[in-house]
């Protein structure tokens, strides 16, 4: 905090956390609300994996 206080960031770069915090924020609410396709969950009957 006392190095944002000496030397803040910048507008754009500002704009650029708050968009990526956006992002994860949209992906996590897709994956509650409307949840994971088939093909990105893991299979929790298998022991281990095998390629």
């Amino acid at each position: 905090m006392s190095r944002w206080a000496q030397n803040p960031p910048s507008a754009g770069r500002v704009k650029f956390v708050f968009a990526i915090v956006a992002i994860c924020l949209l992906i996590a609410g897709a994956e509650y609300f409307i949840g994971l396709p088939d093909w990105m969950s893991v299979d929790p009957k298998s022991g281990r994996y095998r390629p």
